[in-house]
Protein backbone atom coordinates (compact mmCIF):
# COMPACT_ATOMS: atom_id res chain seq x y z
CA UNK A 1 0.00 0.00 0.00
CA UNK A 2 1.23 3.50 -0.95
CA UNK A 3 -0.15 7.13 -1.05
CA UNK A 4 -1.30 7.91 -4.35
CA UNK A 5 1.18 9.79 -6.70
CA UNK A 6 -1.32 11.71 -8.83
CA UNK A 7 -2.37 15.05 -9.11
CA UNK A 8 -0.83 18.38 -9.50
CA UNK A 9 1.54 19.74 -6.84
CA UNK A 10 0.55 22.03 -3.67
CA UNK A 11 1.06 25.28 -4.54
CA UNK A 12 0.31 27.92 -1.90
CA UNK A 13 -1.69 31.25 -2.67
CA UNK A 14 0.51 34.68 -1.88
CA UNK A 15 0.63 34.24 1.67
CA UNK A 16 0.65 36.82 4.61
CA UNK A 17 4.13 36.91 6.72
CA UNK A 18 3.33 39.56 9.01
CA UNK A 19 2.28 39.98 12.31
CA UNK A 20 -1.00 41.83 13.25
CA UNK A 21 -0.56 44.10 15.86
CA UNK A 22 -2.65 47.03 17.21
CA UNK A 23 -3.90 47.30 13.41
CA UNK A 24 -0.36 47.05 11.69
CA UNK A 25 0.90 44.70 9.76
CA UNK A 26 4.18 44.42 10.87
CA UNK A 27 7.34 41.77 10.74
CA UNK A 28 8.65 40.83 14.47
CA UNK A 29 10.76 42.36 16.56
CA UNK A 30 14.47 41.41 15.09
CA UNK A 31 12.70 40.84 11.68
CA UNK A 32 12.93 36.60 13.52
CA UNK A 33 10.89 34.06 11.09
CA UNK A 34 10.46 30.54 10.76
CA UNK A 35 9.54 28.40 7.28
CA UNK A 36 6.41 26.60 6.57
CA UNK A 37 6.53 23.19 5.36
CA UNK A 38 4.48 21.27 3.13
CA UNK A 39 3.78 18.06 4.83
CA UNK A 40 2.90 16.10 1.79
CA UNK A 41 6.59 16.42 0.49
CA UNK A 42 8.48 18.01 3.04
CA UNK A 43 9.01 20.94 0.83
CA UNK A 44 9.57 24.62 2.23
CA UNK A 45 6.33 26.39 1.11
CA UNK A 46 7.85 29.82 2.73
CA UNK A 47 8.30 31.69 5.96
CA UNK A 48 5.82 33.51 8.68
CA UNK A 49 7.40 36.04 11.16
CA UNK A 50 8.15 34.43 14.68
CA UNK A 51 6.84 36.44 17.48
CA UNK A 52 9.02 37.40 20.55
CA UNK A 53 8.68 38.37 23.26
CA UNK A 54 8.27 42.11 22.91
CA UNK A 55 5.95 41.80 20.28
CA UNK A 56 3.59 39.35 22.44
CA UNK A 57 3.28 41.91 25.05
CA UNK A 58 2.89 44.76 22.44
CA UNK A 59 -0.27 42.37 21.10
CA UNK A 60 -1.86 42.17 24.84
CA UNK A 61 -1.15 45.85 25.50
CA UNK A 62 -3.18 46.56 22.00
CA UNK A 63 -5.62 43.95 22.92
CA UNK A 64 -5.97 45.57 26.35
CA UNK A 65 -6.13 49.45 25.39
CA UNK A 66 -8.90 48.29 22.16
CA UNK A 67 -11.25 46.91 24.83
CA UNK A 68 -10.76 49.97 27.17
CA UNK A 69 -11.06 52.67 24.31
CA UNK A 70 -12.81 52.02 21.95
CA UNK A 71 -16.69 51.04 21.56
CA UNK A 72 -16.17 47.37 20.41
CA UNK A 73 -17.61 45.98 23.96
CA UNK A 74 -20.61 48.17 23.98
CA UNK A 75 -21.47 48.80 20.38
CA UNK A 76 -23.32 45.46 18.91
CA UNK A 77 -24.48 46.79 16.00
CA UNK A 78 -20.81 48.45 14.60
CA UNK A 79 -19.64 44.73 15.72
CA UNK A 80 -22.14 43.27 13.30
CA UNK A 81 -20.92 45.42 10.45
CA UNK A 82 -17.35 44.93 11.16
CA UNK A 83 -17.52 41.06 11.23
CA UNK A 84 -20.16 41.03 8.45
CA UNK A 85 -17.02 43.04 6.30
CA UNK A 86 -14.43 40.26 7.60
CA UNK A 87 -16.95 37.10 6.27
CA UNK A 88 -17.54 38.97 3.42
CA UNK A 89 -13.54 39.17 2.97
CA UNK A 90 -12.93 35.55 3.73
CA UNK A 91 -15.72 34.70 1.16
CA UNK A 92 -14.06 36.56 -1.47
CA UNK A 93 -10.66 34.91 -0.98
CA UNK A 94 -12.29 31.69 -0.20
CA UNK A 95 -10.53 29.94 -3.28
CA UNK A 96 -7.13 31.10 -2.55
CA UNK A 97 -7.46 30.10 1.37
CA UNK A 98 -8.65 26.91 0.25
CA UNK A 99 -5.24 26.01 -1.99
CA UNK A 100 -3.38 27.32 1.19
CA UNK A 101 -4.81 25.30 3.44
CA UNK A 102 -4.62 21.89 1.30
CA UNK A 103 -0.59 23.38 1.07
CA UNK A 104 0.37 24.15 4.88
CA UNK A 105 -2.31 21.25 6.58
CA UNK A 106 -1.73 18.83 4.15
CA UNK A 107 -6.04 18.83 4.14
CA UNK A 108 -7.82 16.64 1.63
CA UNK A 109 -9.00 19.14 -1.12
CA UNK A 110 -12.65 17.13 -0.01
CA UNK A 111 -12.62 18.20 3.86
CA UNK A 112 -12.41 21.97 2.59
CA UNK A 113 -15.95 21.45 1.31
CA UNK A 114 -16.50 20.84 4.56
CA UNK A 115 -15.06 20.89 8.11
CA UNK A 116 -11.37 22.65 7.16
CA UNK A 117 -13.33 25.50 5.33
CA UNK A 118 -16.66 26.07 3.96
CA UNK A 119 -18.83 24.80 7.28
CA UNK A 120 -16.26 27.40 9.36
CA UNK A 121 -17.61 30.04 6.92
CA UNK A 122 -21.04 28.90 8.03
CA UNK A 123 -20.57 28.80 11.41
CA UNK A 124 -18.97 32.57 11.55
CA UNK A 125 -22.39 33.96 9.43
CA UNK A 126 -24.26 32.15 12.49
CA UNK A 127 -22.50 33.93 15.11
CA UNK A 128 -23.62 37.08 13.56
CA UNK A 129 -26.52 36.83 13.50
CA UNK A 130 -26.57 35.75 16.72
CA UNK A 131 -25.70 39.20 18.05
CA UNK A 132 -29.62 40.59 17.31
CA UNK A 133 -31.30 37.08 18.86
CA UNK A 134 -28.62 36.63 21.89
CA UNK A 135 -30.29 37.62 25.71
CA UNK A 136 -28.08 40.37 26.58
CA UNK A 137 -30.31 41.83 29.10
CA UNK A 138 -33.40 39.94 31.32
CA UNK A 139 -35.58 41.75 33.26
CA UNK A 140 -36.57 39.74 36.79
CA UNK A 141 -39.38 40.49 38.90
CA UNK A 142 -39.03 43.17 41.29
CA UNK A 143 -37.73 43.18 44.63
CA UNK A 144 -38.31 45.00 47.75
CA UNK A 145 -35.59 46.88 49.33
CA UNK A 146 -35.54 45.49 53.53
CA UNK A 147 -34.53 48.68 54.67
CA UNK A 148 -36.85 51.31 52.55
CA UNK A 149 -39.65 48.87 51.84
CA UNK A 150 -39.68 50.92 48.33
CA UNK A 151 -39.82 48.27 45.20
CA UNK A 152 -36.36 48.04 43.51
CA UNK A 153 -36.41 46.43 39.47
CA UNK A 154 -33.68 43.46 39.05
CA UNK A 155 -31.64 43.12 36.06
CA UNK A 156 -29.48 40.36 34.35
CA UNK A 157 -26.92 42.16 31.82
CA UNK A 158 -24.67 40.41 29.75
CA UNK A 159 -21.03 41.73 29.17
CA UNK A 160 -17.75 40.65 27.39
CA UNK A 161 -14.74 39.31 29.67
CA UNK A 162 -12.45 41.15 28.04
CA UNK A 163 -8.66 40.16 26.17
CA UNK A 164 -9.63 36.66 25.23
CA UNK A 165 -6.25 34.83 24.22
CA UNK A 166 -7.32 32.07 21.00
CA UNK A 167 -4.82 29.50 20.68
CA UNK A 168 -5.59 26.91 18.34
CA UNK A 169 -3.98 23.67 16.71
CA UNK A 170 -2.76 22.51 13.38
CA UNK A 171 -5.26 19.77 12.80
CA UNK A 172 -8.25 22.57 11.16
CA UNK A 173 -6.68 25.99 12.09
CA UNK A 174 -8.64 27.87 10.49
CA UNK A 175 -12.28 26.27 11.37
CA UNK A 176 -10.93 26.60 15.12
CA UNK A 177 -9.94 29.86 14.97
CA UNK A 178 -12.75 31.35 13.41
CA UNK A 179 -15.36 30.19 15.60
CA UNK A 180 -12.85 31.67 18.48
CA UNK A 181 -12.69 34.46 16.83
CA UNK A 182 -16.80 34.52 16.23
CA UNK A 183 -17.36 33.97 19.80
CA UNK A 184 -15.56 36.61 21.54
CA UNK A 185 -15.35 39.21 18.75
CA UNK A 186 -19.06 38.80 18.52
CA UNK A 187 -20.09 39.18 22.52
CA UNK A 188 -17.35 42.39 22.58
CA UNK A 189 -13.96 40.76 23.47
CA UNK A 190 -10.75 41.61 21.95
CA UNK A 191 -8.57 39.14 21.25
CA UNK A 192 -4.63 37.89 21.01
CA UNK A 193 -4.99 35.24 18.28
CA UNK A 194 -1.71 32.29 18.59
CA UNK A 195 -1.82 29.64 15.84
CA UNK A 196 0.10 26.72 15.79
CA UNK A 197 3.30 27.42 14.03
CA UNK A 198 2.35 24.27 11.48
CA UNK A 199 -0.01 26.71 10.09
CA UNK A 200 0.40 29.86 10.68
CA UNK A 201 -0.80 31.37 7.12
CA UNK A 202 -4.42 30.52 7.62
CA UNK A 203 -4.73 33.35 10.80
CA UNK A 204 -2.21 35.68 9.30
CA UNK A 205 -4.15 35.93 6.19
CA UNK A 206 -7.15 37.02 8.52
CA UNK A 207 -4.92 39.68 9.96
CA UNK A 208 -4.69 41.14 6.70
CA UNK A 209 -8.64 40.64 5.73
CA UNK A 210 -8.77 42.91 8.74
CA UNK A 211 -6.46 45.59 8.07
CA UNK A 212 -7.69 46.17 4.72
CA UNK A 213 -11.11 44.72 4.50
CA UNK A 214 -12.88 45.75 7.62
CA UNK A 215 -13.54 48.82 10.15
CA UNK A 216 -12.39 46.05 12.90
CA UNK A 217 -10.31 49.07 15.33
CA UNK A 218 -7.03 48.83 16.06
CA UNK A 219 -6.21 46.18 18.94
CA UNK A 220 -9.11 44.33 18.48
CA UNK A 221 -7.63 41.56 17.02
CA UNK A 222 -3.95 40.70 17.23
CA UNK A 223 -2.61 37.71 15.37
CA UNK A 224 1.33 36.90 16.94
CA UNK A 225 2.48 33.28 15.47
CA UNK A 226 4.98 32.25 17.25
CA UNK A 227 7.70 29.26 17.63
CA UNK A 228 8.48 30.01 21.37
CA UNK A 229 6.65 28.73 24.37
CA UNK A 230 7.66 31.13 26.35
CA UNK A 231 6.03 33.85 24.67
CA UNK A 232 3.25 31.91 23.67
CA UNK A 233 3.05 31.36 27.91
CA UNK A 234 2.91 34.89 28.34
CA UNK A 235 -1.04 34.61 27.18
CA UNK A 236 -1.21 32.16 30.03
CA UNK A 237 0.38 34.44 33.23
CA UNK A 238 0.07 38.07 31.45
CA UNK A 239 -2.91 39.54 34.46
CA UNK A 240 -4.06 41.62 31.15
CA UNK A 241 -5.73 39.06 29.56
CA UNK A 242 -8.95 37.76 30.99
CA UNK A 243 -9.91 34.64 29.22
CA UNK A 244 -7.85 31.77 27.28
CA UNK A 245 -9.70 29.54 24.90
CA UNK A 246 -7.86 27.01 23.64
CA UNK A 247 -8.39 23.81 21.74
CA UNK A 248 -5.42 21.40 21.35
CA UNK A 249 -3.79 18.12 23.29
CA UNK A 250 -4.95 17.38 26.87
CA UNK A 251 -1.74 17.58 28.68
CA UNK A 252 -1.17 20.92 27.06
CA UNK A 253 -4.50 21.65 28.77
CA UNK A 254 -3.78 20.90 31.80
CA UNK A 255 -0.33 23.63 31.34
CA UNK A 256 -2.60 26.08 30.86
CA UNK A 257 -5.00 25.61 33.67
CA UNK A 258 -1.79 25.48 35.88
CA UNK A 259 -0.58 28.91 34.70
CA UNK A 260 -3.61 30.60 34.12
CA UNK A 261 -5.00 29.95 37.94
CA UNK A 262 -2.86 32.78 39.70
CA UNK A 263 -4.31 35.29 37.70
CA UNK A 264 -8.04 33.76 37.82
CA UNK A 265 -8.55 33.95 33.99
CA UNK A 266 -11.99 31.94 32.13
CA UNK A 267 -10.46 29.08 30.59
CA UNK A 268 -12.60 26.92 27.72
CA UNK A 269 -10.56 23.90 26.74
CA UNK A 270 -11.25 21.73 23.71
CA UNK A 271 -9.40 18.88 24.22
CA UNK A 272 -8.66 15.24 23.27
CA UNK A 273 -10.23 12.27 22.27
CA UNK A 274 -10.95 8.64 22.13
CA UNK A 275 -13.78 8.54 20.47
CA UNK A 276 -16.03 4.92 20.92
CA UNK A 277 -17.78 4.06 17.90
CA UNK A 278 -20.17 1.24 18.62
CA UNK A 279 -21.37 -1.44 16.07
CA UNK A 280 -25.09 -3.31 17.51
CA UNK A 281 -25.44 -6.62 16.24
CA UNK A 282 -28.69 -5.38 14.73
CA UNK A 283 -26.68 -2.36 12.28
CA UNK A 284 -26.76 -2.50 8.55
CA UNK A 285 -23.35 -3.14 7.94
CA UNK A 286 -23.93 -2.19 4.88
CA UNK A 287 -23.79 1.66 6.23
CA UNK A 288 -21.87 0.96 9.35
CA UNK A 289 -18.53 -0.87 8.11
CA UNK A 290 -18.07 2.35 5.49
CA UNK A 291 -18.61 4.69 8.31
CA UNK A 292 -15.83 3.08 10.40
CA UNK A 293 -13.74 4.60 8.08
CA UNK A 294 -14.74 8.08 9.45
CA UNK A 295 -11.88 7.36 11.52
CA UNK A 296 -9.57 8.20 8.36
CA UNK A 297 -10.42 11.23 7.47
CA UNK A 298 -7.32 13.41 7.40
CA UNK A 299 -5.83 10.93 8.27
CA UNK A 300 -6.76 10.38 12.11
CA UNK A 301 -5.58 14.03 12.95
CA UNK A 302 -9.14 15.09 14.34
CA UNK A 303 -9.93 15.12 18.11
CA UNK A 304 -13.48 13.87 17.70
CA UNK A 305 -12.91 11.03 15.12
CA UNK A 306 -14.44 7.39 15.90
CA UNK A 307 -10.83 6.13 15.79
CA UNK A 308 -11.95 3.27 18.67
CA UNK A 309 -14.14 0.63 17.51
CA UNK A 310 -16.31 -1.40 19.45
CA UNK A 311 -18.34 -4.59 17.88
CA UNK A 312 -21.20 -6.62 18.87
CA UNK A 313 -19.85 -10.66 18.77
CA UNK A 314 -22.67 -11.40 16.95
CA UNK A 315 -21.39 -9.08 13.82
CA UNK A 316 -17.38 -9.10 14.90
CA UNK A 317 -15.88 -11.42 12.38
CA UNK A 318 -18.63 -9.62 9.89
CA UNK A 319 -17.46 -6.67 10.05
CA UNK A 320 -14.03 -7.10 10.77
CA UNK A 321 -13.76 -8.95 7.39
CA UNK A 322 -15.13 -5.86 5.83
CA UNK A 323 -12.98 -3.06 7.20
CA UNK A 324 -9.93 -5.74 6.27
CA UNK A 325 -11.33 -5.51 2.71
CA UNK A 326 -12.04 -1.94 2.66
CA UNK A 327 -8.48 -0.28 3.93
CA UNK A 328 -7.21 -0.77 1.37
CA UNK A 329 -9.52 0.73 -0.74
CA UNK A 330 -9.28 3.78 1.04
CA UNK A 331 -8.21 6.97 -1.09
CA UNK A 332 -5.12 8.14 0.44
CA UNK A 333 -2.47 10.40 -0.28
CA UNK A 334 -1.61 13.81 -2.57
CA UNK A 335 -4.12 15.94 -0.88
CA UNK A 336 -5.07 17.35 -3.93
CA UNK A 337 -6.89 14.92 -5.34
CA UNK A 338 -10.18 15.48 -4.82
CA UNK A 339 -11.41 11.39 -3.65
CA UNK A 340 -8.13 11.49 -1.23
CA UNK A 341 -9.63 11.52 2.27
CA UNK A 342 -6.45 10.79 4.12
CA UNK A 343 -3.59 13.06 3.43
CA UNK A 344 -0.49 13.38 4.83
CA UNK A 345 0.74 13.88 8.86
CA UNK A 346 1.39 17.31 10.11
CA UNK A 347 4.64 17.19 10.58
CA UNK A 348 8.11 14.30 10.82
CA UNK A 349 7.72 14.29 14.70
CA UNK A 350 3.89 13.54 14.43
CA UNK A 351 4.48 10.65 11.60
CA UNK A 352 6.64 9.33 14.05
CA UNK A 353 4.80 9.66 17.04
CA UNK A 354 2.39 7.99 14.93
CA UNK A 355 4.87 4.81 14.28
CA UNK A 356 5.58 4.54 17.67
CA UNK A 357 2.10 3.86 18.69
CA UNK A 358 1.59 1.54 15.91
CA UNK A 359 4.79 -0.45 17.24
CA UNK A 360 3.22 -0.33 20.54
CA UNK A 361 0.05 -1.96 19.79
CA UNK A 362 1.74 -4.94 18.23
CA UNK A 363 4.35 -5.30 20.97
CA UNK A 364 1.35 -5.69 23.43
CA UNK A 365 -0.44 -7.95 21.27
CA UNK A 366 -3.08 -6.09 19.18
CA UNK A 367 -3.47 -7.98 15.40
CA UNK A 368 -2.18 -6.28 12.77
CA UNK A 369 -4.74 -6.54 9.85
CA UNK A 370 -3.99 -3.93 7.88
CA UNK A 371 -0.99 -1.17 7.26
CA UNK A 372 0.81 -0.34 9.72
CA UNK A 373 4.10 1.11 7.44
CA UNK A 374 5.81 4.50 7.03
CA UNK A 375 6.30 4.73 3.60
CA UNK A 376 9.65 5.73 2.02
CA UNK A 377 9.26 8.76 0.05
CA UNK A 378 9.05 13.13 0.30
CA UNK A 379 6.66 14.23 2.68
CA UNK A 380 5.44 12.91 6.42
CA UNK A 381 3.27 9.43 5.30
CA UNK A 382 1.68 6.69 7.72
CA UNK A 383 -0.32 4.22 5.93
CA UNK A 384 -4.23 3.38 7.17
CA UNK A 385 -3.36 0.79 9.75
CA UNK A 386 -6.19 -1.76 11.08
CA UNK A 387 -5.79 -3.07 14.45
CA UNK A 388 -8.63 -5.88 15.70
CA UNK A 389 -8.39 -7.90 18.82
CA UNK A 390 -7.76 -4.91 20.62
CA UNK A 391 -7.91 -5.13 24.38
CA UNK A 392 -9.87 -2.13 25.54
CA UNK A 393 -7.59 -0.82 28.51
CA UNK A 394 -4.38 -1.39 25.90
CA UNK A 395 -1.98 1.71 24.99
CA UNK A 396 -3.37 2.27 21.52
CA UNK A 397 -7.22 1.80 22.84
CA UNK A 398 -6.68 4.01 25.95
CA UNK A 399 -4.36 7.00 24.30
CA UNK A 400 -4.96 9.38 21.37
CA UNK A 401 -2.83 8.89 18.39
CA UNK A 402 -3.70 11.49 16.65
CA UNK A 403 -2.85 9.43 13.26
CA UNK A 404 -4.86 6.97 10.41
CA UNK A 405 -5.40 3.94 13.33
CA UNK A 406 -8.28 2.51 14.09
CA UNK A 407 -8.94 -0.44 16.88
CA UNK A 408 -11.23 -2.58 16.89
CA UNK A 409 -12.73 -4.61 20.46
CA UNK A 410 -15.82 -6.96 20.45
CA UNK A 411 -18.25 -6.73 22.95
CA UNK A 412 -21.54 -8.95 24.00
CA UNK A 413 -23.92 -6.95 25.48
CA UNK A 414 -25.37 -3.40 24.98
CA UNK A 415 -24.40 -2.84 28.58
CA UNK A 416 -20.56 -3.97 28.41
CA UNK A 417 -20.76 -1.56 25.21
CA UNK A 418 -21.50 1.59 26.88
CA UNK A 419 -18.82 0.22 30.18
CA UNK A 420 -15.90 -0.17 27.35
CA UNK A 421 -17.37 3.13 25.84
CA UNK A 422 -16.99 4.82 29.50
CA UNK A 423 -14.04 3.72 30.19
CA UNK A 424 -12.10 6.34 29.09
CA UNK A 425 -10.71 9.29 29.56
CA UNK A 426 -11.91 11.04 27.59
CA UNK A 427 -15.14 12.11 26.81
CA UNK A 428 -15.43 14.20 23.71
CA UNK A 429 -17.73 12.36 20.60
CA UNK A 430 -19.92 8.60 20.10
CA UNK A 431 -21.02 7.00 17.73
CA UNK A 432 -23.77 4.18 17.70
CA UNK A 433 -25.05 1.65 14.59
CA UNK A 434 -28.21 0.09 15.40
CA UNK A 435 -31.71 -0.79 13.56
CA UNK A 436 -33.19 0.38 17.16
CA UNK A 437 -34.12 3.77 18.07
CA UNK A 438 -34.79 2.12 21.76
CA UNK A 439 -31.50 0.67 22.09
CA UNK A 440 -29.13 3.54 20.20
CA UNK A 441 -31.00 6.36 22.35
CA UNK A 442 -30.33 4.57 25.23
CA UNK A 443 -26.53 3.70 24.64
CA UNK A 444 -26.36 7.64 23.24
CA UNK A 445 -27.52 8.61 26.62
CA UNK A 446 -25.42 6.60 28.70
CA UNK A 447 -22.59 7.12 27.22
CA UNK A 448 -19.97 10.03 28.65
CA UNK A 449 -19.45 12.12 25.93
CA UNK A 450 -19.88 15.93 24.45
CA UNK A 451 -21.74 14.76 21.33
CA UNK A 452 -23.06 11.38 19.84
CA UNK A 453 -23.94 10.45 16.55
CA UNK A 454 -26.67 7.86 15.92
CA UNK A 455 -26.46 5.64 12.24
CA UNK A 456 -24.15 8.74 11.16
CA UNK A 457 -26.50 11.27 11.72
CA UNK A 458 -24.47 14.74 12.19
CA UNK A 459 -24.86 17.65 15.04
CA UNK A 460 -22.45 19.98 13.26
CA UNK A 461 -23.68 23.64 12.61
CA UNK A 462 -22.99 27.21 14.12
CA UNK A 463 -26.21 26.57 16.65
CA UNK A 464 -24.74 23.39 18.16
CA UNK A 465 -22.76 23.31 21.08
CA UNK A 466 -19.62 21.12 20.81
CA UNK A 467 -17.01 20.01 23.61
CA UNK A 468 -16.16 17.29 25.80
CA UNK A 469 -16.64 15.43 29.53
CA UNK A 470 -13.90 14.45 31.36
CA UNK A 471 -9.99 15.13 30.45
CA UNK A 472 -11.56 15.89 27.38
CA UNK A 473 -12.13 19.72 28.31
CA UNK A 474 -14.00 22.29 29.79
CA UNK A 475 -16.56 24.86 28.02
CA UNK A 476 -18.33 24.55 25.28
CA UNK A 477 -17.70 26.41 21.64
CA UNK A 478 -20.59 27.66 19.18
CA UNK A 479 -24.04 27.54 19.80
CA UNK A 480 -25.59 29.57 22.86
CA UNK A 481 -23.84 28.05 25.10
CA UNK A 482 -20.20 29.03 23.37
CA UNK A 483 -21.32 31.90 23.00
CA UNK A 484 -22.46 32.80 26.47
CA UNK A 485 -18.99 31.81 27.39
CA UNK A 486 -17.10 34.83 25.84
CA UNK A 487 -19.47 36.94 28.93
CA UNK A 488 -19.78 37.83 32.26
CA UNK A 489 -22.84 38.67 33.71
CA UNK A 490 -23.47 40.97 35.70
CA UNK A 491 -27.13 41.55 38.33
CA UNK A 492 -28.07 44.99 38.92
CA UNK A 493 -30.69 45.86 41.23
CA UNK A 494 -31.95 49.91 41.26
CA UNK A 495 -34.73 52.13 43.00
CA UNK A 496 -34.84 54.22 39.25
CA UNK A 497 -36.32 52.70 36.39
CA UNK A 498 -33.59 51.93 34.19
CA UNK A 499 -33.31 52.15 30.54
CA UNK A 500 -31.51 48.82 29.98
CA UNK A 501 -32.07 46.86 26.18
Amino acid sequence: MSPTPSGPPSTASPHEERLLIDGELRSAAGSATFEVLNPADGAVLGKVADAGREDMLDAIAAARRAFEETDWAVDRQFRKRALTQLLDALVEEKDELREELIAEVGAPRMLTHGAQLEEPLRKFRWHIDHIDRFEWVRRLDDAVNRFTNEPSERWVVKEPIGVVAAITPWNFPFGLLLVKLAGALATGNTVVAKPAPETPWNATRIGRLIVERTDIPAGVVNVVPTRNLDTAELLLTDPRVDMVSFTGSTATGQRILELAAPTFKRTMLELGGKSASIILDDADLTQAIPQALGALAHSGQGCALPTRLLVHRKVYDQVVAGLTQAFPQVPWGEPQDRGTLAGPIISARQRDRVADYIHIGREEGARLAVGGGVPDRAGFWVEPTLFVDVDNDSTIAQEEIFGPVLTVTPFDTDEEAIRLANASRYGLAGYVASASTERALRIARAVRAGSFMINGGSFSGGDAPFGGYKASGIGREGGREGFEIYTETKTIGSALSLPLS
